[in-house]
């Protein structure tokens, strides 16, 4: 007899998913390798996923929740398995993207996280440590989810030019990531503009900082170091802040000259015949 791994669906949002996934496959009368022909991946991939040993993506619990007829239900919970994943230290702040209703952003050294594309992320969570990378990945991805609710919060980031030319996993990284930016053009809920190096002296000297606005709640500042996050309801904090961001956007250059920007930054310095030199 085939020894079965009970999970206690308490333990963890990962063990309460794959409790889930087990219970409505079983209920469906399918077997794992049934379910994973039906959705197109394998049958030891649900099986993991089943027993808390793999994490499922978004595409995996759409895939499944469309042949058990869960009515969304795996959708809606891999957004919690996916959150209880991140550092602890950093699993607030995805609390407060996701019920945000603004999100400001100046970055000084490379695009923000929700603004990131699959090889920049790969590139930047990979630098020193490459352990789970796949997992860690789809982990940060998932948080860009929050653009895909009925009402997504509006996200401004001014972006240092220095940005553009960090070169981070190599040129056809930096292309991918560019472009990724430029997609956003015509989108109003999603704006980017360059503080470009002509600005000298500016209001975000002190380093990147984030802040967040609610419908019913304070506005949260939020600040980070290595391995901790500092976020803070402060009213001078956030006035100061606040003030600071205000003259950054002043000091950027417009929405359509910063993508005029990016496009030549990535043509001039990453573009295709740099590879074929390479």
């Amino acid at each position: 007899m085939t020894h079965i791994n009970v999970l206690d669906p308490g333990a963890s949002p990962l063990d309460y998913y794959g409790f889930e996934l087990r219970r409505h496959r079983e209920a469906a009368g399918l077997t794992q390798k049934q379910l994973g022909d039906i959705i197109n991946y394998t049958g030891s991939l649900v099986g993991q996923i089943e027993t808390a040993r793999k994490l499922p993506t978004p595409e995996f619990s759409e895939r499944a929740d469309a042949a058990l007829g869960t009515g969304g239900l795996l959708s809606r919970l891999v957004t919690l398995v996916m959150r209880s994943q991140l550092p602890a230290w950093f699993q607030q702040v995805a609390e407060l993207e996701s019920r945000a209703t603004e999100i400001s952003t100046f970055q000084m050294g490379m695009v923000h996280g929700l603004l990131q594309d699959r090889e920049y992320v790969r590139a930047t969570l990979g630098t020193i440590d490459e352990t789970n990378l796949d997992d860690r990945t789809a982990v940060r991805l998932a948080r860009q989810r929050i653009f895909e609710k009925e009402e997504p919060p509006v996200f401004w980031m001014v972006l240092s030019e220095a940005a553009l030319y960090q070169e981070i996993g190599g040129a056809e990284t930096m292309r991918g990531q560019l472009a990724h930016l430029l997609s956003f053009e015509g989108n109003p809920r999603i704006n980017v503009q360059i503080l470009p190096f002509s600005a000298g002296a500016h209001a975000g000297l002190t380093g990147s900082f984030n802040v967040y606005r609610f419908a019913g709640d304070p506005t949260i500042v939020y600040t980070e170091g290595y391995g901790s996050g500092h976020p803070t309801a402060n009213p001078n904090t956030v006035k100061d802040c606040s003030l600071r961001y205000d003259h950054l956007q002043a000091a950027a250059l417009s929405l359509r000259d910063s993508a005029e920007l990016i496009r030549r930054v990535m043509e001039d310095r990453y573009g295709e015949q740099r590879d074929s030199v390479a």
